[in-house]
């Protein structure tokens, strides 16, 4: 009984041999069981191992009464018509289908021999039993019969005693409704062909069989050159696309609208509300009603038939003038898809703009507050060179020193306050390489600094503002690290050049790599002071026709030179 009960799972749980049984029980229907008074309980096998076997429904679905009324009604009237050779033509090209269209679809090639051994059985069964019937040719293939009684079951057989080993664990029973209603539809041809042929020319069955099959081929053939000539002309397979795409408008000229309107409309909201519009002109439209940002709009009039669209941003709901088909749903999705990918691009735009706008903003407070930041600086050098004079004697050089410096800063201060009051407006003076050298010694003279200059400076004009603010980061950065390393040298040298050259060494310890790396680049967080100023230092000189770079930076020489560009 175990033994048994084994082989009656294997079979169950096999949809191939399942299949095999159907055709079993089909062909001793057909063979033996016209003249037989086992013709109902043959019949009933048959239709009973066919609902197992059929992919339209799983054995483990529980079946509505709606479900289980069709399948008793159907069985009753196959026991009525499964005598009428049409009722049989119809029910062999129907299984011929299935099987051939899942032949077709199987991509695993162990998985198609089984299904190709049916359906040649069911081709042939069909060509030399059913067909010669309907057109009285019987005696036309009387050696067919030794055919069909003997050597066609072998196929079916084959498939019951193929081994398992070879099959996928998992048996999907889905169907390709596309290929099985091609193989459906060429079958029906066969049959219908053959037919007329033989009712009104009267030929011997082989001719006519001859002529239809090698007419359904070059029709065939026929149709796959059309389908795709050649290179230059795309044939049905264009124009087949082209309807799919174009379900009651012309495609090309809706998705030119929809591209004009992103074009033309500076927001993201009128550019969907004009898309909408432009959706609602369809004349399968009734109204639109759809939801973003917590907003909800609506356009047009509601109707019974409702179809609901949800995307990333984008909620839609389409009121239709009718019920829509499945093919007409998925090209309302592909068309308010592209609608929706749209209007993300038109948000993106937006947010990149806000994000320009903001940078400038920022870049534009930055460097205006690195500007009174050095300022400041200046004048709190200023402030202490005036508490560190003791000496009386000095007293007039100090004075001269402010009398000197204090309009260069105010020039600087005014030069500030209008870059903030116009950013895009820049200011640049011109000095002489020689004065600008004097003042600069002789503000920063109080600091532990060396200053060398060449015998001849340059004769190239130079803007001050710039070269204060930069050099002034530069001194302060080295002033910072001396608090922290004792008895470092910082040295401000002017190098022998034609044009403006001038570097600022301190004998400290070398930048960190991380951060050396990122230098004039962007925005770095230190602990020394660097990063923020020099960035914007080294944006502020490229802008004036400067170059602030590092050139060296080894423990016990970090080197940072400012040159004047060549033109």
């Amino acid at each position: 009984m175990q033994l048994l009960y084994k082989l009656y799972r294997s079979v169950l749980d096999d949809a191939d041999r399942l299949m095999a049984l159907t055709i079993l029980s089909l062909h001793a229907l057909l063979a033996w069981g016209d003249t037989s008074v086992f013709f109902n309980a043959l019949l009933l096998c048959h239709y009973g191992v066919f609902l197992l076997w059929q992919p339209i429904l799983r054995q483990n679905n529980i079946l509505s009464w709606q479900q289980a009324l069709v399948i008793l009604v159907f069985a009753a009237c196959a026991t009525v018509l499964f005598k009428n050779l049409w009722f049989i033509a119809f029910w062999v090209a129907g299984l011929f289908s299935l099987i051939g269209g899942r032949a077709l679809s199987n991509s695993a090639k162990h998985g198609r021999l089984p299904k190709i051994l049916a359906a040649s059985y069911l081709l042939t069964i069909l060509l030399i039993w059913v067909v010669p019937k309907l057109i009285d040719a019987n005696g036309d293939l009387a050696a067919a019969k030794f055919l069909l009684n003997y050597l066609l079951p072998i196929l079916p057989l084959a498939i019951l005693f193929l081994s398992t080993a070879n099959n996928p664990d998992t048996q999907s029973r889905n169907i390709d409704f596309f290929y099985t209603l091609l193989i459906f539809l060429l079958t029906i041809i066969v049959i219908l062909g053959s037919f007329a042929i033989g009712v009104i020319w009267h030929i011997h069955y082989l001719q006519l069989l001859i002529f239809v099959v090698f007419g359904l081929a070059a029709t065939l053939v026929a149709i796959s050159w059309l389908w795709n000539p050649s290179k230059t002309f795309s044939g049905l397979e264009l124009l087949m696309s082209r309807y799919l795409l174009s379900v009651g408008l012309p495609f090309e000229q809706w998705i030119r609208n929809i591209a004009n309107h992103a074009e033309k409309e500076s927001s993201s909201d009128d550019f969907l509300i004009a898309a909408m519009h432009e959706l609602a002109t369809l004349n399968w439209v009734s109204g639109l009603t759809w939801h973003h940002d917590n907003l909800k709009q609506k356009i047009g009039k509601t109707s019974e038939y409702v179809s609901t669209y949800n995307f990333q941003q984008l909620q839609l709901t389409m009121y239709s003038r009718w019920q829509f088909t499945p093919a007409m749903y998925l090209h309302v999705q592909l068309l308010t898809q592209i609608i929706e990918e749209f209007y993300e691009a038109k948000c993106r735009e937006e947010t990149i703009s806000k994000n320009m706008y903001m940078q400038t903003l920022y870049e534009t407070g930055s460097r205006l507050t690195h500007d009174i930041k050095n300022i400041l600086q200046s004048l709190g050098t200023l402030s202490t060179a005036v508490e560190q004079n003791q000496d009386a004697d000095n007293d007039a050089k100090l004075i001269e020193l402010i009398k000197t410096q204090l309009p260069r800063l105010s020039r600087r201060l005014a030069n500030t306050l209008t870059k903030l009051e116009m950013p895009s407006v820049e200011r640049k003076n011109q000095e002489k390489v020689s004065l600008w050298w004097t003042n600069f010694k002789q503000i920063s003279a109080h600091y532990q600094i060396e200053f060398e200059a060449p015998a001849t400076l340059p004769k190239s004009d130079i803007d001050p503002d710039v070269l204060d603010s930069v050099v002034d980061n530069l001194l302060q950065n080295a002033l910072i690290k001396a608090k922290r390393e004792p008895d470092i040298r910082i040295n401000v040298s002017l190098m022998p050049s034609s044009h403006f050259c001038l570097e600022v060494t301190d004998s400290g310890s070398a930048i960190p790599s991380d951060i050396a790396n990122k230098l004039f680049k962007s925005n770095i967080s230190s602990s020394n002071g660097l990063g923020v100023g020099l960035y914007h230092a080294a944006q502020q000189a490229k802008l004036a026709g400067y170059e602030l770079c590092l050139m060296d930076n080894d423990d016990g020489e970090v080197r940072f030179r400012l040159e004047m560009i060549a033109h």
